[in-house]
């Protein structure tokens, strides 16, 4: 099973210095990929721009979006757009899509809530490999919409998709699955792991890429700071809700369990699974590698 490391951009404070410390410790460390998701009203960095840079800072991490938000993008402008970084990165971009769950995010930019479900994610990403094998999608043009792709047909897509229907539908369009567990346990993976089997069996797609992840903070002091990393993120949750996954969700323990649940996890089928750091401390690079050896 390969380790994803995610940046800690859902954090205050990533600016340009901390930014390359990161990226670069990532990409000396024990890492497969390098991996970021997408909110709008947030902290974070814009996602296309932020990994326009790591393809610059980077030569052998994979680079992954955990999510993209497909409601947020026109799926011309996404297709053209995330071919450049396939370009940029030499082949190295995989893509986890998804259509959200935080009605603000869309507010923000105006889209448009009826784009918020799956089916119209499906629609949505035919638009996008048809602009990757070269099709003049939009009538009138005078030439594709470019550049090609470094990968052939485009890159990878997984879908970020949660729940039965979402799933089966995915089966259609994604390579595989990239989850997340917020009680970081081989028995909240297991099942969807066993959903996306039976769809993709079921559509006739062959195995799915398996793919996971859940927040992680080591040693003393861990629940204490997972508690103000996800009292921040999960804003968008009621006060009980959000004390809720404060006291329980994420792992939060040491070294050797954490190998311990690598391991399991790795026993499910996973391909691969990404560590979600709940400080922005670059130190927690350093920490996570000598963590899972």
């Amino acid at each position: 099973m390969k380790i994803a490391m995610t940046l800690p951009g859902m954090d205050p404070g990533l600016d340009r210095a901390r930014l390359i410390e990161w990226v670069s410790r990532i990409e000396a460390g024990p890492f497969a990929t390098l991996a970021f998701g997408e909110r709008m009203a947030f902290y974070n960095p814009e996602l296309i721009a932020l990994f326009g840079a790591c393809a610059a800072l980077t030569e052998r991490v994979t680079l992954r979006s955990t999510v993209i938000v497909m409601p947020l993008h026109d799926p011309v402008m996404l297709a053209k757009q995330l071919a450049t970084l396939d370009v940029l990165s030499e082949g190295r971009l995989s893509v986890g899509l998804g259509i959200g769950g935080r009605e603000e995010d869309l507010r923000a930019v105006g889209a448009d809530p009826g784009r918020q479900r799956n089916a119209a994610l499906a629609a949505d990403v035919d638009v996008m490999k048809r602009v990757w094998r070269g099709e003049r999608v939009i009538e009138g043009l005078l030439r594709p919409v470019e550049p090609k792709p470094v990968q052939p047909g485009g890159p990878e897509l997984l879908a970020g998709a949660m729940g039965p229907r979402a799933i089966r539908l995915a089966a259609s369009w994604a390579s595989g699955l990239c989850g997340f567990s917020w009680a970081a346990t081989p028995e909240e993976i297991a099942p969807t792991f066993e959903l996306a089997r039976a769809a993709w069996r079921e559509a006739g797609s062959g195995h799915p890429k398996l793919v996971t992840g859940f927040w992680v903070a080591l040693g003393d002091g861990a629940r204490d700071q997972m508690a103000e990393h996800l009292g921040r993120y999960m804003n968008w949750l009621d006060p009980a809700a959000r004390e809720a996954a404060q006291k329980g969700a994420g792992f939060t323990g040491d070294a050797g369990q954490l190998r311990d649940l690598l391991r399991r996890v790795e026993d499910l089928g996973a391909e691969e699974l990404h560590l979600v750091p709940t400080s922005g401390d670059p130190d927690e690079v350093n920490r996570i590698a000598e963590a899972i050896g």
